[in-house]
């Protein structure tokens, strides 16, 4: 298997679904708590226009939402913002308390083991792991993704 991550802000849709098609990209893991984005420059990462495009270039959609950050985590991290004063599309990596929490809230209490045995069943092969941070390290999933490097020794890809 493969890993990959991706985000959509500073993306373009033709370049968004360009980098999936590109890496042959067979299975799309939505690790986002709400799967809307407001406005209409990024609706085609909404959740229902996504699965719809993603069906359509036969690339199989999940929604991981045991791998999503809590409210109360990300208002942990949008209080740290306003506290230095930094607009979230600005950001350019997670603040310490939103790693804590999350790390302890979330990546402790999912199961890797069962994610790998699942993706292994659906044959899965060009993973990428979504949400909607342009940078990785202002992003959720590079803890996700720096988990599975660090303990399962497994390499991962920022689109």
């Amino acid at each position: 298997m493969n890993f990959y991550t991706i985000g959509v802000y500073n993306s373009s849709e033709e370049e968004f679904f360009g980098k999936l098609i590109n890496n042959n990209i067979d299975t799309f893991c939505d690790i986002r708590q709400r799967r809307g984005v407001r406005g209409a420059k990024y609706s085609f990462v909404n959740s229902i226009k996504l699965q719809r495009r993603l069906k359509d270039l036969n690339i199989n959609y999940q929604h991981i939402l045991e791998l999503a950050p809590t409210k109360e985590i990300r208002d942990k991290q949008k209080e740290a913002d306003i506290k230095n004063n930094i607009f979230k599309r600005n950001r350019e990596e997670l603040g310490p308390v939103f790693k804590s929490h999350y790390k302890a809230e979330v990546i402790s209490r999912f199961n890797f083991l069962k994610f790998f045995d699942s993706m292994k069943t659906n044959n899965a092969e060009n993973i990428v792991l979504f949400c909607v941070e342009e940078r990785p390290k202002a992003c959720h999933r590079s803890l996700v993704a720096q988990k599975i490097e660090d303990e399962y020794k497994l390499e991962f890809i920022d689109l």
